[in-house]
């Protein structure tokens, strides 16, 4: 895993520009390994060590931009912490990661996706101070893993389904905010790190499945069934593009953190 870390709808398109790309041989070492390199990429400003298609997009908040030409690839250092859902049905990863921007440390939010072992997509959200109502906490994004244990794998009889994460993240944006269901005691929600709200403060769970037009859209949920880990994509309310991610076992969830970034678009949709 990367440096710091711990060692039923679909819920949108395959990949984040539509299609399921190539997933041919995608493997959850060949994303893992990637990841890694990418992140050491980032903190050396060099993209050149990377298989990059010639078609890859990359956006950082929102904004459509060659990548490694400007923001984070000529201002980040090495990544002091992550934790990441590896998808390979949809040959993806998502991490929440702490990363310093110069003197700064910063949360981040990172996707990446593979098609035929090339990097074709890259998405950050970065997070600076005044982007968001909540203030951002990196070293609670640190310190809640040594209880929520994001990377390490779930025990096989405790798994919920790729469908189940997947179908949880949908019905969380499409109801929200009635979607927030089968949350365990204790279970805790980080905005960027800070805030530690409860799971369910403002929240509540609607039965059944969300009808009528959606409160938020999805536009990719991703789901890491051995880790436990479901992701999901949104612009949400007020400006902000948008990662969710979720730790579940034994049909419970036990921890929801969102990295939100002050952005017109997604640069995706």
């Amino acid at each position: 895993m990367a440096q710091g870390g711990r060692g039923g709808m679909s819920g949108g398109n395959g990949g984040a520009t539509g299609g399921s790309g190539n997933t041919t041989g995608c493997t959850r070492e060949l994303l893992q390994t990637t990841l890694d390199a990418y992140f050491t990429a980032l903190a050396a400003h060099d993209k050149s060590t990377l298989p990059l298609a010639a078609s890859v997009k990359f956006t950082e908040n929102g904004e459509a931009m060659e990548l490694g030409s400007k923001g984070l690839w000529k201002t980040a250092g090495p990544v002091k912490y992550s934790q990441t859902a590896l998808d390979t049905q949809k040959c993806m990863t998502a991490s929440h990661a702490v990363v310093p921007d110069g003197n700064m440390d910063i949360p981040l939010a990172l996707r990446l996706r593979l098609s035929g072992g090339m990097l074709t997509e890259a998405e950050h959200i970065a997070i600076h101070q005044g982007d968001y109502s909540v203030a951002s906490n990196t070293n609670a994004m640190i310190s809640a893993d040594m209880s929520v244990h994001w990377d390490d794998p779930v025990p096989e009889d405790q798994q919920n389904s790729y469908e189940e994460l997947t179908q949880w993240m949908d019905k969380y944006y499409r109801a929200f905010p009635q979607g927030v269901c089968n949350t365990a005691t204790g279970c805790k929600r980080l905005e960027n790190g800070g805030g530690s709200f409860d799971c369910s403060t403002g929240a509540g769970c609607m039965a059944g499945d969300p009808t009528g037009s959606p409160k938020l859209n999805p536009r990719l949920i991703l789901a890491d069934d051995e880790r436990g880990i479901g992701v999901g994509f949104t612009m949400f309310t007020g400006g902000y593009t948008d990662m969710h991610m979720f730790k579940m076992y034994g049909g419970k969830v036990y921890a929801v953190h969102a990295i939100l970034g002050s952005a017109g678009s997604s640069g995706w949709d």
